[in-house]
């Protein structure tokens, strides 16, 4: 389970460092995706292959299953961690995240997220507020 939050910046090579408690979690490989409310996200390749499996049974005639499908992979790429723990965030996928220097890497249950960090403090600060009434409006998920 990946928890915890740490702020990192990213090299003028792309480069960032994975936080040493999230490598110990990580395989050899993992997989690196554009994901929701504007981040990255990090997948072990077990994780990956359960989503692509689960994505696989959504009807192709779906045009919202496609669009997903393809946002997920089209620009996904396959990691691995250099000697230091780094990882490159390609050019394209950086764009994706608004990530230019500063970012903030969180941990969220079954994989990581990279935000860029002034993106990530606005997004906390927003759900913050809302926190009771969406842990209210979620008691029924957790029966």
């Amino acid at each position: 389970m990946f928890i915890g939050e740490y702020t990192h910046s990213l090299d003028a090579k792309g480069r960032i460092i994975i936080p040493s408690k999230f490598r110990d979690e990580l395989e050899t490989n993992f997989y690196l995706t554009r994901w929701l409310d504007g981040c990255l996200a990090i997948f072990s390749s077990d994780q990956w292959s359960k989503i692509h499996e689960e994505l696989s049974k959504l009807p192709s005639t779906k045009k919202a299953a496609r669009q997903f499908t393809h946002m997920l992979f089209a620009k996904a790429t396959e990691c691995t961690l250099d000697n230091q723990g780094r990882i490159i965030i390609p050019p394209v996928l950086a764009k994706e995240a608004n990530i230019v220097k500063e970012c903030s890497i969180i941990g969220v249950n079954d994989h990581i997220e990279i935000w860029d960090k002034a993106t990530w403090e606005h997004y906390y600060d927003e759900a913050s507020e809302n926190f009771e009434e969406v842990a209210e409006s979620l008691t029924d998920l957790f029966s």
